[in-house]
């Protein structure tokens, strides 16, 4: 028996250098944690500086936007990961690397901007902004574990993906004042991501709108955050057709498992 092999020893076993090698997919998973990071990091600058004045905090848009577009970022690696794995080479680290990404670009970010928002408003107690960011986490968590270990027979998403989940959290911020019905549509967002309904995984054309849906949402959130004309309009418009498109898919479902009751009937 190998000396590596005998009970006690300090030398690990199993193909190490192998695990340790990082693949592109692995890049662009280690970028989406780097766009997470970055986006906390700018939505801290934001409350520090409103702190700062002394005034009541309002969000900044230059500072919201700048870390939306950094979330878009992640998400455009997160979406990409996948593919590049496929094609080229996945390490022995990529399914977990990749998870670890998300939970801070998807998981830790909209939480500490449903935080920021909600907390630092006189609006709404602190525990109840508290609560809905640490539902909006513990969400991104759960689903994250669930998936890595349950698969459906459609190979579709079981729950409402983090990614767009986390974009769901970012409309309702960008949307509405905090208030108690804005919370609760996080809550519903955060039971989304952990329910059974399912949801499609984007694979060949429904990737490349993503991909698209993406670079729009970055260019509204540009011309929002510069102060163009037009540029309310244009984050009312995407963050309402995001909230819809989350609403409709469930609703879709419910309307295509009565309809297939009644065939049986």
């Amino acid at each position: 028996m190998p000396e590596s092999e005998l009970p006690g020893s300090e030398e690990p076993c199993g193909p190490v250098g192998k695990a340790f090698r990082l693949s592109g997919a692995d890049a662009l998973s280690l970028g989406n944690a780097i766009c997470g990071f970055l986006a906390v990091c700018v939505l801290a600058a934001s409350a520090i500086d409103a702190l700062k004045s002394g005034g009541p905090f309002v969000p900044d848009q230059r500072y919201y936007a700048t870390a939306v577009v950094l979330i878009l970022m992640g998400a455009t690696c997160d979406l990409f990961d996948g593919l590049v794995a496929r094609r080229f080479r996945a390490s022995a680290m990529g399914a977990e690397l990749d998870n670890l990404a998300d939970v801070i670009s998807f998981g830790f970010a909209p939480a500490f901007m449903v935080a920021t928002w909600a907390g630092f408003s006189n609006a709404l107690p602190l525990p109840v902004a508290l609560g809905a960011a640490g539902a909006v986490l513990l969400a991104g968590v759960v689903r994250l574990a669930r998936f890595a270990c349950v698969k459906t027979k459609s190979g579709d998403f079981m729950g409402l993906p983090i990614p767009m989940g986390a974009m769901t959290v970012i409309s309702i911020v960008l949307l509405f004042k905090p208030s108690y019905y804005a919370i609760a549509g996080i809550v519903v967002v955060a039971w989304l991501m952990v329910s059974r309904i399912e949801y499609p995984k984007p694979r060949g054309n429904l990737a490349a709108l993503v991909f698209a849906w993406i670079v729009v949402n970055v260019g509204c959130l540009s011309i929002w955050a510069a102060n163009l004309p037009g540029g309310d309009q244009l984050i009312l418009v995407g963050a309402s057709m995001q909230i819809a498109l989350v609403a409709g898919i469930p609703l879709r479902m419910v309307m295509f498992r009565r309809a297939l009751r009644k065939e049986r009937v």
